[in-house]
């Protein structure tokens, strides 16, 4: 008998160095935010709906002064109303006010320190306050009428204290008024305790505020009038007020 032949292995193949091993993944993969598509132009846009726009952030000058306008101007001057005119004011966060008037006095008998910059509808509602309901206010409480009102604020491109959302001064349509100053002197300060006549006159001039006025904040309202009346006449609803 021949010798028995030992079986021959069976080659085990290489490995190939160049095909790489992929890793299976212990987790399986996070989707990807869905990227923005682009547009024409190859420009990717943010789809989410946008926050709505005030639309007297768009509002823009025209050659020709608007006839409300003007005859808002022939208004101020019939009360006696110092003013001038000044270059509109922008600003790409939305604030804007394109027929603005700097307030030098709300009257031949009243004034206003510093000069206020408003838009032409407040600078008359709050001229009408001064001599119509601060004035005779101050005559039958102090004996004296009002002569100065001090103001802290009129217009300024920011929001509302504590939100996104663009303060009524960015129109131009708001005052911040501090102090009062009477024709014998008197200066009366707006803050969380005066005494107890100034108490009372503020609280009068306060009340009657609202209606002319169609949001009236000061001290008590919150922290940040406590020390000024905010005066202003934002567009509500069905001509609603916010007086607090």
């Amino acid at each position: 008998m021949g010798e028995t032949q030992p079986p021959e292995k069976v080659p085990v193949p290489e490995e190939n160095p160049s095909v790489e091993r992929q890793a299976v993944p212990e987790k399986p993969p996070v989707p990807q935010e869905k990227p923005q598509k682009p547009d024409s132009k190859g420009e990717a846009h943010d789809n989410r709906p946008a926050q709505p726009v005030d639309p007297r952030s768009t509002a823009s000058r025209s050659a020709i002064m608007p006839a409300g306008e003007v005859a808002c101007r022939k208004r101020l001057d019939g009360l006696g109303v110092e003013f001038e005119e000044r270059e509109p004011e922008s600003d790409p966060s939305g604030c804007a006010l394109p027929y603005p008037i700097a307030v030098k006095s709300f009257g031949k008998t009243v004034g206003i320190t510093p000069d206020a910059l408003m838009d032409c509808a407040m600078a008359e509602a709050a001229a009408r306050f001064a001599t119509g309901i601060v004035s005779p206010a101050a005559k039958t409480t102090y004996g004296a009428e009002l002569k100065s009102v001090s103001q802290a604020s009129a217009y300024v491109c920011r929001p509302r204290n504590g939100s996104t959302k663009l303060s009524e001064h960015a129109f131009g349509n708001a005052l911040d008024i501090a102090r009062f100053i009477l024709a014998d002197g008197t200066a009366i300060d707006i803050g969380p305790t005066p005494d107890p006549k100034a108490a009372k006159f503020l609280a009068d001039i306060r009340e009657s505020a609202c209606g002319p006025f169609k949001t009236v904040l000061g001290p008590g309202s919150d922290a940040d009038h406590e020390r000024h009346f905010h005066l202003d006449l934002a567009p509500r609803r069905n001509g609603g007020t916010f007086c607090q």
